[in-house]
């Protein structure tokens, strides 16, 4: 991956993310880009917050919102997908300001998509590899995407991935083995605090 952000630099975008939900939250309005954010994380990039509760030491998604592609600044894309994150994603009831006490946040930068060449769809399986790659399954007008932890979270292997991912886009799990499906992948960066409002770390992809 040729673009590389530094553990300030992580920091930086999940405080911005918490520190966006919590305004938001309070005033209800979306809060600037900080003057002092650096050229570099004011470049297009896609990106994705999600937003885990933490209960008994377990992890349970709360929310996952983001830009697939790079087609805005890094930092108001952070902006922007923490707060739908936080009370758009249709999978779960908008967070309350006293739960922000309890959720962790985390911050994925995205590389550009780039679709899958295969001569045939079998192939596929052998193209990802679990642990570096997210995936984004395209038919017509379905589309789905999973980010590279997730398999790692839930141990799939590479088919298993590819299915999830037919299924993420409401399609049937064996959809990505037709011709007319497009198969993409990207890499992330992926920051994410410890323990709600703890310090940030970087997550490495491999998910050790």
């Amino acid at each position: 991956m040729s673009f590389q952000l530094s553990l300030e630099e992580g920091k930086f975008l999940v405080r911005l993310a918490r520190k966006a939900v919590k305004e938001h939250l309070q005033t209800r309005k979306q809060i600037k880009v900080p003057e002092d954010t650096s050229q570099k994380l004011s470049q297009p990039c896609g990106v994705f917050v999600t937003i885990n509760s933490i209960k008994s030491g377990e992890k349970k998604l709360r929310g996952c919102i983001g830009y697939p592609y790079p087609t805005t600044p890094l930092t108001q894309a952070v902006i922007e997908s923490a707060i739908n994150s936080a009370t758009q994603d249709p999978r779960f009831y908008p967070i309350s300001l006293d739960e922000l006490e309890t959720v962790v946040f985390e911050v994925s930068v995205l590389t550009p998509p780039q679709i899958i060449k295969v001569e045939k769809p079998s192939q596929y399986p052998s193209k990802i590899k679990v642990g570096e790659d997210g995936l984004i399954v395209e038919k017509n007008v379905f589309k789905g995407l999973l980010l590279p932890q997730v398999p790692i979270e839930w141990k799939w292997d590479n088919e298993q991935f590819l299915c999830q991912c037919c299924i993420k886009a409401g399609l049937p799990p064996d959809c990505w083995l037709l011709k007319d499906t497009k198969i993409y992948k990207f890499q992330a960066i992926i920051f994410e605090e410890e323990k709600p409002r703890g310090e940030v770390k970087h997550k490495p992809l491999g998910g050790k």
